[in-house]
């Protein structure tokens, strides 16, 4: 099992910064990525930005050049710095850990509890 504490939302004004963090503990063992997603009430979950072990990094388009993804090997932890937020930027922002795995579909998916970011016009 693996467990995944988001920290860092919180209010912020439009074109202002905001960083959140995601520690993950247990077995990191076949980590595939860590990434953050979205979600707004009504919609489903997007993705904001992967990170590989090995610091690939994939953004949205809607964050590229606004939002930077990076992570602590050796903590297990992954950032999500936000710049020039906006707006539409506004919703419960989640953690994820992906694996491979032996069974089907051949990933194991983990998820933090979230974390509110607002952004005020």
């Amino acid at each position: 099992q693996v467990q995944l504490v988001e920290s860092g939302g919180g209010l912020v004004q439009a074109g202002g910064s905001l960083s959140l963090s995601c520690a993950a503990s247990g077995s990191m063992f076949r980590l595939y990525a860590m990434g953050w997603y979205r979600q707004v009430p009504g919609k489903r979950r997007e993705l904001v930005a992967t990170i590989t072990p090995g610091g690939s990094a994939n953004y949205a388009d809607s964050v590229k050049g606004r939002f930077t993804i990076s992570q602590d090997n050796a903590k297990n932890t992954v950032y999500l710095h936000m710049n020039r937020v906006e707006p539409i930027d506004t919703a419960v922002y989640y953690c994820n850990a992906e694996f491979y795995s032996d069974l089907e579909p051949g990933r194991v998916w983990y998820w933090g509890q979230g974390t509110q970011v607002a952004v005020s016009s």
